[in-house]
């Protein structure tokens, strides 16, 4: 992309709509897997399981049932996780109809577009992330005036 003469780069407050375009169909994609993972992770400890243990011995039917419980347990940690994806992934798409999408929020720069096609929900730009880890290292070796 070529700039006008006399503009700076400081002045891209924002990407282009072909630009947000491109980060549409990549979020879209990616929402499309999220949404499939997430009823397949659903499914797996809502249905009940048609190989249960019904007709084996005492001991083995306590294990696989604790085996099924942990299971069902662990599954919906990540069906939860999976739905915070999804619910960035849609956030991202109203950022992108608002023209916002990829605007750090820290540091209201350009986050680069490697890393909007790598994490396309992010807000925060490395810089900001970097910001956000050194801070609490930093309150945590403040002496306590208390």
């Amino acid at each position: 992309m070529k700039k006008a003469a006399g503009k700076t780069s400081q002045e891209k407050n924002r990407y282009s709509d072909e630009e947000l375009d491109e980060f549409k169909q990549i979020i879209l994609n990616k929402l499309e897997k999220a949404q499939n993972d997430l009823k397949m992770l659903t499914e797996s400890y809502t249905t009940g399981n048609e190989h249960d243990t019904n007709d084996t011995s005492p001991t083995f039917k306590i294990l696989e049932e604790g085996y099924q419980v942990f299971s069902k347990e662990e599954n919906s940690k990540f069906a939860a996780r999976q739905e915070k994806f999804i619910k960035s992934l849609e956030n991202a798409l109203i950022r992108i109809e608002n023209k916002t999408y990829g605007i750090c929020r820290v540091t209201g720069k350009l986050i680069p577009k490697d890393r909007l096609r790598s994490v396309p929900h992010a807000t925060l730009s490395i810089e900001a992330k970097r910001i956000q880890a050194i801070a609490p290292v930093a309150r945590a070796a403040e002496p306590d005036m208390e």
